[in-house]
């Protein structure tokens, strides 16, 4: 900090110029590419969409013809342009870039630094998302872009900046792949020990005999109702509502009240989800995409359930009509091993221990990971803040 302050004092001691950002930066705006030719083959051209702005990797792949004006290489720095303008360094092999998606490049690294755009335009772009938003989908325009200015320090400046935020950067990423390969090793593991704990002939089990009994027999089963949004919003509350989503535990939103007290196992029944089990406990509701399930039986655990349907519950979606749908009258056929209950609770207790495991992980380096990133807005903010040069 010391160094960047002598810098500014010796260089620019009056103060930095603020250019247009059109000025000194091309902006490459994408491509309408054919969506009848999007896939999902990886031996096809990666194409860039807005969703995979923010992982800097693609999921999407184009079977057409390639536009190499509109090819992105690895460490472009690409912008979102609807919902939310997410500024990232690509970070995957070489794509296309596909419509409402816009890549900066500087017209003259000897002027203005690419790395120096990068950090600077982060918290631009997301304060121009704030001024814009208005809790529908919003656009940022080439208009918006045209009017956007930026201070130009001497490139020693930019130089010394950017080497400062480049290791808070690196280390982030580096924490945040350690943290991916540690949870990836603890979820094989999981699996292995779970499929093995859960794995009974239907005839003679490995340990002892194995009895199997259909849902219906040993469970009831339930749907939920309907739950809009404006409801949600109208009746807001501390009790969840579940929904067919997967992302936030499933929460659609809270309300004040509640159809559910309870330890209950929720699954999802309709979409790209369905068969999905979850372990419900507390007060809460569910929509009509949720089904819910209770044990009749005092010789089946219900944690032993959720594991076993965790399991199993995908074998029995329906994929047809292109609506993956898993059903009450389907589950209602789904096979359920019954072992002796001391049983069911010691295979229990160590799949537990496992989600134990990974759940401490997630909470310990992501807390090291937020730390650091604050650490890096901290700096960010302090060293590209730059007095305007008055004539």
């Amino acid at each position: 900090m010391s160094e960047i302050k002598k810098l500014i004092e010796r260089l620019c001691p009056d103060g930095v110029e603020w250019e247009k950002l059109v000025d000194n930066v091309d902006v490459l705006y994408g491509y309408p590419f054919d969506s009848r030719l999007f896939c999902e083959d990886e031996t096809f051209m990666p194409l860039i969409r807005i969703r995979d702005v923010k992982p800097a990797k693609a999921s999407t792949y184009y079977s057409g013809e390639v536009i190499e004006e509109y090819r992105i290489t690895k460490g472009d720095i690409l912008v979102g342009m609807d919902g939310n303008f997410n500024l990232e360094k690509w970070n995957d092999v070489d794509g296309l870039l596909n419509q409402r998606v816009c890549k900066l490049s500087s017209k003259n690294e000897d002027k203005i630094l690419n790395g120096f755009i990068y950090h600077y335009l982060k918290p631009v772009f997301k304060s121009i998302e704030g001024e814009l938003n208005s809790g529908t989908v919003i656009h940022l325009s080439a208009k918006r872009i045209n009017k956007i200015e930026i201070p130009v320090p001497p490139i020693e400046v930019q130089s010394k900046i950017v080497e400062i935020l480049d290791n808070f950067t690196e280390l982030e990423a580096e924490l945040e792949i350690k943290l991916e390969a540690e949870l990836e090793a603890r979820r094989k593991q999981y699996e292995y020990y779970r499929n093995q704990l859960l794995t009974f002939d239907k005839v003679v089990g490995a340990r002892f005999d194995v009895k199997w009994m259909k849902m219906k027999d040993v469970c009831t089963l339930q749907r939920g109702k309907v739950y809009s949004k404006k409801y949600i919003s109208e009746n807001e509350g501390l009790y969840p509502v579940y929904s067919s989503q997967t992302a936030n535990n499933g929460i659609l939103g809270k309300i004040n009240s509640y159809d559910y007290d309870g330890t209950y196992i929720t699954w999802t029944t309709d979409g790209a989800y369905a068969g999905t089990i979850f372990f419900r406990e507390g007060k809460f509701s569910i929509t009509n995409v949720c089904g819910l399930i209770s044990i009749a039986k005092e010789f089946l655990n219900m944690r032993f359930l959720y594991y076993w349907l965790s399991l199993t519950a995908k074998k029995y979606v329906y994929q047809g009509m292109g609506n993956p749908k898993l059903m009450s009258n389907q589950v209602e056929m789904i096979d359920i091993p019954i072992i002796p209950i001391c049983e069911q609770i010691r295979i229990v207790n160590i799949l537990d221990r496992f989600k134990a495991l990974t759940t401490d992980l997630q909470s310990g380096l992501p807390a090291e990971i937020e730390a650091r990133r604050k650490q890096y807005e901290y700096y960010r903010e302090q060293l590209l803040t730059f007095k305007r040069k008055t004539a």
